[in-house]
């Protein structure tokens, strides 16, 4: 597929042809894909900082966790799509370590993204939960706005198709090949989901929740999703892709423990880390003189 080719959303009347590299700088390409994934980062970050008061956290707390799983999450993430795509690197192991060269994988990173809450929340003695819920509201901006980086690059789009919002590409012999625009349909679907997310934030019955619901409506879409795109990882010499299994197995895990708390443990909102938090604050200090 051509990088500067136009593309073409037909049943809407939209075409563009979006230049891939944004700028120049000393003579080195400045990609649009390099240049979204830190705007949806430094969006993250922004609203994690807002939303750490709701789940009874501090910004420090927040801004600890984001130095830290952002590294251990890339890592993560290259080491997760090295190892099922093994074959590109066995003659040249050193080139796992050449990640501007693409080839990061989101499940990598939330799994490298978890471990680092696990660790951080028992250093600092905050319940892990809570901080996965903050880390949920963060990580879902990042997917709406990152798979904008795939539409500027012409990549990660789904099979031919001929529905109402195919996709035009070009290729190189100048045939025009529609497609499923599956990076708009991931960004919309994690769109719909943060906002259902935003305004639940302070409606949640236990902590975990949001990261749970997170999880469930993210495996939803992305076991949709993927069965519609050409480029997934599969299980190596199986036909099972790898991203669909995960988020199918996700979707049922997350939508059972959720029914499994609700049903059983009948939470309240009273029991919420950051409303024990409040009420240790308001309780009045023991005079010493009654002791």
């Amino acid at each position: 597929m051509l990088l500067t080719s136009p593309i073409s959303f037909p049943n809407l009347g939209i075409t563009v042809d979006p230049s891939p590299v944004a700028f120049t700088v000393m003579g080195k390409d400045i990609y649009w894909y390099g240049i979204i994934i830190a705007g949806g980062f430094l969006l993250a970050v922004l609203y994690m900082l807002y939303r750490a008061k709701t789940f009874g956290i501090t910004q420090d707390d927040v801004l600890d966790l984001v130095l830290w799983a952002v590294p251990i999450g890339v890592i993560c993430a290259r080491l997760y799509y090295c190892v099922f795509y093994w074959d590109l690197y066995r003659d040249n192991p050193i080139s796992m370590l050449y990640i501007w060269e693409g080839g990061l994988a989101i499940y990598g990173g939330i799994i490298g993204g978890a471990i680092t809450v696990l660790v951080l929340s028992r250093v600092k003695r905050i319940p892990t939960l809570v901080m996965l819920d903050d880390a949920a509201m963060g990580v879902i901006i990042g997917q709406i706005l990152g798979r904008w980086g795939n539409f500027m690059n012409r990549e990660a789009h789904g099979s031919v198709t001929d529905s109402f919002f195919k996709m035009g590409l070009v290729d190189a012999a100048g045939k025009v090949t529609y497609y499923h625009p599956t990076f708009l349909y991931e960004s919309v679907w994690n769109l719909v989901g943060f906002i259902g997310l935003h305004f639940y934030c302070k409606k949640r019955k236990f902590d975990g929740e949001v990261f749970l619901l997170y999880v469930a409506w993210y495996g939803l879409g992305r076991a949709w999703i993927e069965g519609l795109r050409t480029d997934s990882l599969y299980l190596f010499s199986t036909g099972i892709r790898v991203s669909q299994l995960v988020a199918a197995v996700s979707f049922l895990a997350a939508a059972g423990i959720i029914a499994w708390v609700l049903l059983k443990k009948k939470p309240q909102r009273e029991d919420l880390f950051v409303n024990r938090a409040a009420r240790t604050q308001e309780a009045p200090a023991e005079n010493p003189d009654e002791m």
